[in-house]
């Protein structure tokens, strides 16, 4: 398990580099997306672009320019400086960090809780017509487009704009140190919007995996054992049936890490996905490079955790 995990960890580095080459190649490489061009701004001449291109170093080859921008982040965790907003890009992501981890484990929280129950209940009380009204409600929900469904909750249940107002609004967001009611209260509506389409497939997916799972031997010899029926879907249906909905919820943390983007706008949270929007809008180069590494960095690190939760959920997977 030690020789894997390590494993594992050095495949993150050399994953990192290549996403890194990537982006910086994408950016940096194509003409459309000169950042001495977009400082210099529209009034530009060829000598205050040309001024700038050696100022930022732009006019030594791209591989030196690639290894002095990893030698940064290697060395100092230093991923340039945003030129837009006149802040350095390690801070601006850091300063947005907190709102992104509280919109995304709240949304997790309230897609388990619901989702799971219902992929259970449906399964077990398949073809029946509560499984009938629940996956229906599944697919309607799964259907429904985030920013779509989140407008239509702001216009329905925002207290500033909405026909009912019971839950906070846009531009509402409180930090969690400095009001913990506030901040749970500015975030609900965004965690029950982000997590609708995610219990909903959550929900779908234990459900197709538990119908499977209950049809095995070894849920039969339970059942034979005198064993209570909450116990066998629980203890040996659940356990089995679980591990694909835990590479999905591995690889969906990860994402919504790197920035939920369309929760974050319609919302106007001030996380990664928000700041990451804003960079683009603005092709400000520096930002939406750190932007993409956090998230690679998070996907990766996210199914590192889920290869070595498999081997405490299915007894079967065993790593050498």
């Amino acid at each position: 398990m030690v020789r894997y995990i390590i494993g594992r960890l050095l495949w993150m580095v050399v994953l990192l580099g290549l996403v890194s080459a990537v982006t910086f190649v994408i950016f940096y490489a194509l003409p459309s997306a000169d950042p001495a061009v977009l400082r210099a701004g529209r009034q530009g001449t060829p000598e205050l672009i040309a001024q700038i291109r050696e100022t930022l170093g732009l006019d030594k080859p791209i591989y030196v320019q690639y290894y002095l921008y990893m030698k940064a982040i290697v060395l100092d965790f230093d991923f340039g400086y945003s030129f837009q907003n006149s802040a350095d890009v390690r801070e601006e992501i850091v300063s947005r960090l907190p709102a992104t981890i509280s919109l995304t484990l709240g949304a997790v929280v309230v897609w388990l809780a619901v989702g799971l129950p219902i992929g259970m209940i449906s399964a077990i009380k398949r073809r029946t017509a509560l499984d009938r009204v629940t996956m229906g409600g599944a697919l309607l929900a799964i259907s429904a487009p985030v920013y779509w469904l989140g407008l239509v909750a702001l216009y329905l249940f925002s207290r500033d704009i909405g026909a009912f107002p019971i839950f906070a609004g846009a531009n509402s967001y409180r930090p969690l140190t400095e009001n913990p009611a506030a901040w749970f209260d500015s975030l609900l509506l965004s965690w029950l919007v982000l997590a609708a389409a995610f219990a909903a497939f959550y929900a779908r997916l234990l459900r197709s995996n538990l119908i499977d799972v209950m049809s095995e031997d070894y849920i039969r010899t339970a059942r034979a054992k005198g064993l209570r029926e909450r116990r066998v879907i629980l203890r040996h249906g659940v356990r089995s049936a679980i591990t694909p909905v835990v590479t999905v919820l591995g690889l969906d943390i990860g994402l919504l890490l790197g920035g939920a983007i369309l929760t974050e706008t319609v919302f106007n949270i001030p996380g990664i996905g928000r700041l990451a929007f804003d960079a683009i809008q603005r092709a400000d180069l520096p930002v939406i490079q750190g932007t993409v590494l956090f998230a690679a960095f998070f996907i990766i690190v996210a199914n590192i955790v889920v290869d070595i939760a498999y081997a405490f959920l299915d007894p079967r997977v065993r790593y050498s």
